[in-house]
C-alpha cells in the first residue's frame, strides 16, 4: 500500500542578521564560510548578489531564504566586515544509512519509496524538520489499518564527517478487531443479508482460524460501496449512506462501526437515449448494451453499459472517450429515464512503439507479433491482442505495456512495451534422469529463440536403455511476412520396445519431413506436412494382435527375416489457441486436430486422427488460482489390402500413454496385453526308457498366455487440474514454478480385438483374458504436481494415488523427470 500521503513535511525558515548595520552598503567582496560537502559554486547559485550591488535588509532576507530553500543548510547567518558580505552556514548532515526495525505491515520497499517522496534517501542531506511529520503520518497509517496501539520512533545517530544514521523503530502492536457493525435505517433487507455482501467480519469465534475480523479503514470503505451497489442493483436509485461513525474501545483493541443509511424506493427504467457522437454506430450500441426499458434500475448494468461504449470507441482510436449517464427521475411514477452522453473526443494516433527488456530477442521478432501499428490509431483491442501474442512466445515470461501522451499533442501517444525474457531451450551436454527412461545421455541444442531470431532450432543426440535417437530440426515461424511457417526435420531412431514394458520387437527408422503452417486469423491456424521415411521392423514375435500383420508381410522362405517399409506420410492439422502465455498459461484454451496417413503405394497404408484440448479458467483476478480441464482422443486403422489381407494399424503405430498424461501409473501399464496362443500339452506313449513326449494339441484354441503390453488403435484421456499459488515462493518466481492438484483418467483399447475368437477356450484359460476392445476400462488417479523451468531444463515431480486400477497395473506414487516436455 502506498503511504506517501502520510509523510507530508513542513519546515519553518528563520534567519539571523549580525553586524550588518541599519544602512545599505555596496558589496566589494562576497564570502561563504562553513562549506564542507556543498561546493562553493553550488552555494553561489542560491545567492542572487554580485560584487558592486547595493544591499539592503530585504535583499539579505531574500538571499537567506533562497539558501534555506536549497535544502543543504540547517543554519545560516549573514555578517558584514567592512564592505565584505559573509554568509556563515552550517550544512545539514548527510544520511549515511537508513534502518528499519519491527515493521511488518509496511515493507522496507514501501518505506523507502515513501521517504524518497520527502527527499529522504541515503546520500542526501537530512531535513530534521520533517521528522515529526513523518512519525505522525506513519501513526495515522497504522490507525487506518486498525493498529491503534502502534508507535513509531525515529532516531538520528550522529556519525563522523557530518553524517547521520536514520533509524525507524516500529512497535505495531495487535490490530483492533471489528466487534460490531451496526446498520441503521435498513428496513427492506436484514442486517444479516447486507453483511453477507461485505468483506469485513465481526466478533469472530476464537476457533475460526480461517476468518479475519481485523479492522481496516479501506476495507470498510469498500464494504460500504458493496452495500450501495447491492441497493442500486435492485432498483433503489436514491439509496444513500448518510453517515459513518467509527468508535474505538478504551483499550484500543475493539472497533464499533455504525452506518446510517436511507433506502429510498424502487425505480424502473422508462427508457434510455443517447446524446453526443456515437460515430454512426448508435443502432449497434443500442442492441448490444444490456440496458432495457421496463426493467428495474440496475447500477451495475448502467456502469457496464458506460464501460462497453468507452471500450468499443477505444477500438477505433477514441481512447479518451467520455460517457456519462444522466438520470431524469419521475418521482410520481417511480421511473427514471436514462440519457447516455457520449463524447468520443479526438481520435488518438500512435506516434512511436518502444520495446524494452529484450536483451536476447531482436526487436523485429517482437514487433511482428503486434497488431497495433505505428502511425495507426490507438486501439485497446489491438494493444491487448499484441500483448497476448507476444506473451504466447515460449521465450517470453511476461509482457506489459504503457501508453504515454506525447508532450504538446492531445491526439498522439507513444506505446512502451516492456518484456521479460525467459529461457526457451538449452545448450546441453550431459546426463539426465527420468523415472521411465532411466539414465540418459544427451548432447545438443534445443532453442525456441535461436540467436534472438524467433526461429526454433534443435539438434539432439539422445541415448537411453532401449532407445537411441538423432534429430535435426528447424522451424521459421515467419517464413513469409504474413506468418506462414516452414519447418524441416531429419531423424534417425533405433528402438527396442521390450525395454519399455512392451512386446518384443525392434524398430530402426530414418527419414526427412517438412511442414507448412498458414494462419487463418489471430487464433486459428492450419498445417500441412509430408514425411518420407524408411523403417525396418525386426524380431517381431507372434502375438494374436500381430498375427494379421505377420501374415501380410511374412516371407515364407525366410520367416525369421524382418520387415522393411517405405512410407510417404501426409498430414493436415488445425489448431486454435487463445492462451494468455506460452508456458504456464492461466487463461484461454488450446485445441488441435490432426489427421495423418500414408499415401496409397506406401508399404503400409493407414491413418491416425488425434484431437487434443486444454481449457484454462482463472478463479482469482490475479490468476494465481486457475482451473484447467483437458481431453484428448485418438483413433487409427489401416485401409486397403496387401497380399490379400486387410491392412491394420501397424503395431509400432499403436497409441501409448505417457506418464504426464496419466500420473500415478507406470508408463504403458494400462495398455492392452499381447496374447500368445499355443497348444495344450498332449502326452504321447512312454518310450522304453520311461520318458513321455509332448505331441501337442490344437494350437488354435487350446491355451493362451499373456505377454507384454502392446497398445491399441484407440485412445481417450481426460483431466481436471486446480492450479494454486506455490507456497513459500515470492512473486518474482511464480512464472517459472507451478503447483497443481489433479485428477487424471485414461484408457487405450483395440477396436480390432475380437474376444469371441477365444470363446472355445476352457473357462480357466478364458479367465486369463480381458476384453481389450472395451473402451470403458478407464484408470483414474489423483495427486499433486510441481513443475519448474530450471536452468537444466523443465523439471516435473508428481505425487499421485490411483483411484481406479486393475489387478495387473503397475502403479507409482512419485515420478520425477528432468528435461521433460510440458
Amino acid at each position: 500500500m502506498a503511504i506517501k500521503k502520510y509523510l507530508a513535511a513542513t519546515s519553518l525558515i528563520g534567519a539571523s542578521f549580525a553586524s550588518l548595520g541599519q544602512t545599505a552598503f555596496i558589496v566589494e567582496d562576497l564570502k561563504v564560510e562553513g562549506l564542507q560537502r556543498v561546493a562553493l559554486g553550488a552555494a553561489l547559485t542560491h545567492i542572487p548578489i554580485n560584487v558592486g550591488d547595493n544591499l539592503d535588509d530585504y535583499t539579505i532576507s531574500k538571499t537567506i531564504k533562497s539558501l534555506y530553500g536549497s535544502g543543504h543548510f540547517d543554519n545560516i547567518k549573514a555578517y558584514r566586515d567592512g564592505q565584505t558580505l559573509i554568509f556563515k552556514v552550517k550544512e545539514r548532515p548527510t544520511i549515511s544509512f537508513i534502518e528499519f526495525d519491527g515493521n511488518k505491515d509496511i515493507k522496507d520497499e514501501q518505506l523507502n519509496e515513501s521517504l524518497e517522496g520527502q527527499d529522504i534517501r541515503q546520500g542526501e542531506p537530512l531535513d530534521k524538520t520533517v521528522i515529526d511529520n513523518i512519525e505522525k503520518g506513519l501513526v495515522e497509517f497504522f490507525h487506518s489499518i486498525g493498529k491503534y496501539n502502534a508507535t513509531v520512533d525515529i532516531s538520528v545517530t550522529n556519525l563522523p564527517r557530518n553524517r547521520v544514521k536514520l533509524k525507524l523503530k516500529f512497535d505495531e502492536g495487535d490490530a483492533a478487531s471489528v466487534r460490531q457493525i451496526n446498520l441503521v435505517g435498513n428496513n427492506l433487507f436484514s442486517d444479516e443479508e447486507l453483511l453477507q455482501q461485505v468483506e469485513s467480519q465481526q466478533d469472530l469465534s476464537w476457533w475460526d482460524f480461517m476468518g479475519s475480523d481485523r479492522y481496516q479503514k479501506q476495507t470498510i470503505q469498500g464494504d460500504l460501496e458493496k452495500v450501495r451497489s447491492y441497493y442500486l442493483d435492485r432498483g433503489y436509485l436514491q439509496f444513500n449512506i448518510d453517515s459513518t461513525q467509527v468508535s474505538v474501545s478504551p483499550d484500543k483493541e475493539s472497533v464499533y462501526v455504525s452506518v446510517n443509511l436511507t433506502e429510498g424506493e424502487k425505480f424502473k427504467v422508462s427508457g434510455f437515449d443517447f446524446i453526443g457522437d456515437l460515430l454512426g454506430r448508435e443502432e449497434l450500441i443500442r442492441s448490444v448494451i444490456p440496458l432495457k426499458a421496463g426493467e428495474l434500475y440496475n447500477g451495475s448494468v448502467v456502469t457496464s453499459s458506460e464501460e462497453f461504449i468507452k471500450s468499443y470507441l477505444a477500438r477505433f482510436g477514441y481512447a479518451n472517450a467520455e460517457v456519462r449517464t444522466i438520470p431524469e427521475v419521475d418521482e410520481e411514477n417511480k421511473e427514471v429515464k436514462l440519457t447516455l452522453s457520449v463524447n468520443p473526443g479526438k481520435r488518438v494516433y500512435v506516434r512511436r512503439i518502444n520495446v524494452s527488456g529484450n536483451a536476447n530477442t531482436a526487436d523485429q521478432v517482437i514487433r511482428r507479433e503486434m497488431t497495433q501499428l505505428e502511425g495507426g490509431w490507438l486501439s485497446n483491442q489491438s494493444l491487448e491482442r499484441s500483448k497476448i501474442q507476444i506473451q504466447r512466445l515460449m521465450y517470453m515470461e511476461s509482457v506489459e505495456f504503457d501508453v504515454a501522451p506525447v508532450p504538446g499533442k492531445d491526439d498522439q501517444v507513444d506505446v512502451d512495451f516492456s518484456v521479460k525474457e525467459q529461457s526457451a531451450g538449452s545448450f546441453n551436454a550431459g546426463l539426465a534422469y527420468g523415472s521411465y527412461y532411466g539414465l540418459q545421455f544427451n548432447i545438443g541444442i534445443s532453442e525456441s529463440n535461436f540467436l534472438g531470431s524467433g526461429n526454433q532450432v534443435a539438434f539432439n543426440i539422445n541415448t537411453s536403455t532401449g532407445s537411441e535417437a538423432v534429430s535435426l530440426s528447424h522451424t521459421d515461424p515467419y517464413f513469409t511476412p504474413d506468418g506462414v511457417s516452414l519447418g524441416n526435420r531429419i531423424f534417425y531412431r533405433n528402438y527396442d520396445a521390450s525395454k519399455f514394458s512392451l512386446v518384443e520387437y525392434k524398430s530402426t527408422s530414418y527419414g526427412v519431413g517438412s511442414n507448412l503452417g498458414f494462419p487463418i486469423n489471430a487464433i486459428n491456424r492450419i498445417n500441412f506436412g509430408v514425411t518420407l521415411s524408411k523403417e525396418e521392423l525386426s524380431q517381431l514375435s507372434e502375438y494374436e494382435q500381430t498375427r494379421i500383420m505377420r501374415e501380410t508381410f511374412l516371407d515364407p522362405e525366410d520367416p525369421d527375416a524382418g520387415f522393411d517399409f517405405t512410407k510417404l506420410e501426409l498430414s493436415v492439422g488445425w489448431s486454435r489457441m487463445t492462451l494468455n502465455r506460452g508456458l504456464f498459461p492461466t487463461a484461454g484454451s488450446k485445441q488441435t486436430l490432426t489427421l495423418k496417413g500414408t499415401t496409397p503405394g506406401s508399404d503400409l497404408t493407414y491413418f491416425k486422427v488425434n484431437y487434443d484440448s486444454k481449457f484454462y479458467w482463472p478463479i482469482s483476478n490475479d490468476h494465481k488460482w486457475s482451473f484447467m480441464t483437458r481431453a484428448a482422443f485418438g483413433y487409427g486403422n489401416g485401409y486397403g489390402t496387401t497380399n490379400g489381407y486387410d491392412q491394420i494399424l501397424p503395431v509400432q503405430e499403436f497409441f501409448r500413454i505417457t506418464e504426464s498424461e496419466l500420473r500415478g501409473f507406470d508408463r504403458n501399464t494400462i495398455l492392452p496385453r499381447a496374447v500368445v496362443r499355443g497348444p495344450s500339452p498332449l502326452l504321447g506313449t512312454p518310450s522304453p526308457d520311461g520318458n513321455v513326449s509332448n505331441i501337442g494339441g490344437d494350437p488354435e484354441f487350446d491355451q493362451i498366455s499373456m505377454a507384454g503390453r502392446i497398445g491399441g488403435n484407440a485412445k481417450a484421456l481426460a483431466g481436471l487440474e486446480l492450479i494454486v499459488p506455490t507456497p513459500f515462493l515470492d512473486d518474482d518466481n511464480t512464472s517459472s514454478v507451478r503447483t497443481s492438484f489433479f485428477v487424471d483418467a485414461a484408457n487405450v483399447w483395440d477396436t480390432e480385438f475380437d474376444v469371441d475368437r477365444f470363446s472355445n477356450l476352457s473357462p480357466d484359460e478364458r479367465a486369463k483374458l480381458d476384453d481389450y476392445s472395451d473402451p470403458s476400462r478407464f484408470r483414474v488417479a489423483t495427486g499433486m504436481s510441481v513443475q519448474w523451468i530450471s536452468p537444466m531444463g523443465p523439471m516435473v515431480i508428481s505425487f499421485a494415488y490411483p483411484l481406479k486400477k486393475e489387478e495387473d497395473d503397475d502403479t507409482k506414487s512419485i515420478s520425477f523427470n528432468i528435461s521433460n516436455t510440458f
